[in-house]
């Protein structure tokens, strides 16, 4: 079960997006954070102006998820991929056409062009980015034609070769006029390849130029044209931050890597549709004890695909596979059309399998620190209460309660715990034949009489049929028996355990005047817990659960005692007609509002009892 606070004790304080969930499983809002320990957490605080809406989504959530990245540029480009593919309901300021900008280089002109761009297509175009500022963009765009003197006409050759005068851009230094012959396409050519190399992330050459010439400006006095080369400095290293979200070819992709460590392993894969990374999901993998890395992925790609409808295009995966030849075969047969399977070394295919990595340790580190928690909370309690009371293993606990109103049905319940954990499936409940009236001791004398006598017959049985001695809640004896009470309830235990033959430590759970576990009582002292330790927490819980279990029983057992009363004043109903009813609908209530059609719907109720049910109930 997700729990929120525990989880989010374990954000990271890195970057990355985070995805709130309903109850139902719908993602209500995906955004992006800086630090995702910060930013997630601000939602849970108390409301600090956060707005209506805001406050309705939080009151929605039922678990969140999310993703880490390297920037904050990247959670913000993932952020909008999520959000195009899943539409969250309160994710209302961003659901518009606007997507990241893009800087286009128009390859398929004869002289090429570098220009802003919303949106790639398949077409020529070299397309870099996407970016999270447009104004960054279109300041490095001015700077490359700036720097490079490329045209930015929309003129189309040879069609309109010195069909008008060399435009403005000409005249001030900014182009070379292509459109009149005065640059050949070779020249051009080399001017376009520095302008590429930027683009691809050369910018030391352009970085020392342009702090060449801001000193040089800044030296002759020219404070307007330093401070110009400054901000076009600051606009080159805004867009110089490499986005490994996006993929440019626009293919269909699976990135896959693992962290393994020890006997567990995760395995991360992010799915990339059209180019965008639109969702991630981990898979633990099991008996990894012995396997390494590329073995594990092995097995898991070939577990997966053999039962996944889609299959794209590539599979870029962490490691090497032994059966890398074999698998392309298969997937390829199974998709219809070739599938690649890629090992990526360098560039930005290497750095989201890095990424892929990276949540995948993470995953696999949280869910150990949960398992050792989890242990801490279970077995490690069952350990700090072994010690405390001097004993050598608890491995199984049962703990008994009595429930009455002024000796109004009395019952018991049995709650047991197994390594620290409620077994439910060998909770019992017991209703008191012997004791009239309000008698708790008796009552816990009969119930634990009542228990050991069923364990004992039921192993003597199983002896007797040589089958498995542990099978069975009554055949399992326990380690401790934990009674609601202190000195009182204890010795009625010993007694009957006494009378039994049998060695079972007992201990008391004490309350004090507030109803609070105050101690346990054992080997007639009362002996302090610590209340802050998780053995305390677990006698807490084993307490609360037999308590929360007796009432339960005594609560359905007057219900139906209050039901048959009633029932049984209306003429013509008997036990036959009193257990049909009670069957059918389950309450007083249910009967009383029930019309006569209804009623004669039960096949035991004709229509003359019908009416008769319905006129005691509606006669006044």
């Amino acid at each position: 079960m997700f729990q929120i606070e525990e989880e989010l004790k374990k954000l990271p304080k890195q970057p990355g997006v985070y995805i709130m969930h309903d109850a139902e499983d719908t993602i209500l809002y995906v955004g992006k954070a800086i630090n995702l320990h910060s930013r997630v957490r601000s939602y849970f605080r108390p409301n600090i102006g956060r707005g209506p809406q805001i406050d309705k989504m939080v009151n929605l959530i039922d678990y969140f998820e999310y993703i880490v990245t390297d920037s904050e540029l990247e959670a913000l480009v993932l952020e909008n991929n999520l959000i195009k593919e899943h539409s969250p309901k309160y994710n209302t300021l961003l659901k518009d056409d606007k997507t990241y900008p893009y800087i286009k280089v128009t390859m398929g002109e004869q002289y090429p062009r570098v220009v802003f761009s919303r949106e790639m297509k398949k077409d020529r175009s070299r397309y870099f980015g996407p970016y999270t500022s447009a104004a960054a963009v279109k300041d490095t765009i001015e700077l490359i034609n700036k720097l490079y003197q490329l045209r930015t006409c929309n003129k189309k050759f040879p069609r309109d070769f010195q069909a008008d005068r060399p435009c403005l851009n000409y005249h001030i230094g900014l182009c070379k006029a292509p459109c009149q012959g005065d640059i050949s396409e070779e020249e051009y050519g080399r001017q376009l390849e520095g302008a590429l190399d930027f683009l691809n992330g050369s910018y030391g050459t352009i970085t020392k130029e342009l702090e060449q010439k801001m000193k040089e400006a800044s030296e002759n006095m020219d404070f307007e044209e330093a401070i110009r080369y400054r901000e076009l400095l600051q606009s080159v290293r805004a867009v110089s931050q490499k986005q490994k979200i996006t993929d440019t070819d626009g293919e269909d992709k699976d990135i896959i890597a693992l962290a393994k460590e020890e006997t567990d392993a995760v395995v991360q894969v992010f799915f990339i549709r059209g180019g965008k990374l639109i969702g991630r999901e981990h898979f633990y993998m099991t008996h990894v004890s012995d396997g390494t890395k590329g073995e594990i992925l092995q097995s898991f790609v070939k577990q997966f695909y053999s039962g996944t409808p889609f299959i794209p295009k590539e599979l870029m995966l962490q490691e090497e596979i032994e059966e890398m030849k074999i698998i392309e075969t298969w997937l390829s047969q199974r998709k219809g059309s070739r599938v690649h399977l890629r090992v990526p070394k360098i560039g930005t295919k290497e750095k989201l399998v890095e990424l892929a990595a990276q949540n995948a340790k993470l995953v696999l580190g949280q869910d150990k620190e949960r398992i050792k928690r989890e242990e801490g909370r279970t077995i490690g309690a069952a350990k700090e209460i072994s010690a405390l009371l001097g004993l050598d293993h608890i491995h199984r606990m049962e703990a008994f309660d009595i429930s009455n109103i002024s000796g109004f049905e009395n019952v018991g319940s049995m709650v047991v715990f197994e390594k620290g954990k409620a077994k439910r499936s060998d909770y019992r409940k017991f209703k008191i034949r012997s004791v009239k009236g309000p008698d708790d001791y008796a009552c816990m004398k009969e119930v634990l009489e009542r228990r050991f006598q069923h364990g004992i017959q039921e192993s003597a049985e199983r002896r007797e049929k040589n089958l498995d001695q542990e099978l069975g809640s009554f055949t399992k004896f326990p380690d401790l028996l934990l009674m609601d009470g202190g000195k009182g309830q204890v010795n009625v235990a010993l007694e009957v355990l006494r009378e039994m033959n049998l060695s079972i430590p007992v201990c008391g759970m004490v309350k004090d005047d507030n109803h609070r576990t105050r101690g346990l009582y054992y080997n007639n002292e009362e002996i302090p817990i610590d209340h802050r330790s998780e053995g305390f927490r677990l006698i807490t819980r084993i307490q609360d659960e037999a308590h929360r279990f007796a009432i339960e029983y005594h609560r359905s057992l007057r219900s139906k005692v209050q039901v048959k009363s009633v029932l049984d004043d209306i003429p013509g109903v008997g036990p036959a007609r009193r257990k049909a009813l009670m069957r059918s609908f389950g309450s007083l209530e249910e009967i009383q509002n029930a019309d006569v059609e209804t009623l004669c719907g039960i096949p035991e109720i004709n229509r003359r009892c019908a009416l008769e049910i319905h006129k005691f109930f509606h006669q006044n």
